[in-house]
């Protein structure tokens, strides 16, 4: 992989502080080679995961459970900085190896 690969596969993990759905999105369906699609594919996984704790806050309120909503807090908050540290460590590393 090239250097400007390299970069763009370290923006698509950068971006969750600016886009976190569309640029990963993008850089899959624009750039054809394998491994800047498979960066591409992680960081967005990277990015859906703590998306995916909205639907147990809902069931959470709608509950009423001040416990199960304190527990899904915790995970999403959890979730959310385990994503942000790891998508920098991902970026900078890509960055290193260029």
């Amino acid at each position: 992989m090239n250097r400007n690969y390299k970069a763009i596969s370290s923006l698509c993990y950068f971006s969750i502080f600016f886009a976190p759905f569309l640029l990963p999105l993008i850089v899959y369906f624009i750039v054809d080679d394998k491994e800047v699609k498979q960066h591409a594919t992680a960081s967005l996984f990277s990015h859906i995961l703590p998306v995916i704790v909205i639907p147990l806050f809902i069931v959470a309120i709608l509950l009423n459970s001040v416990v199960f909503l304190f527990f899904v807090l915790v995970l999403g908050g959890l979730a959310s900085v385990f994503v942000l540290i790891w998508n920098i460590i991902k970026g900078v590393q890509l960055l290193k190896e260029s």
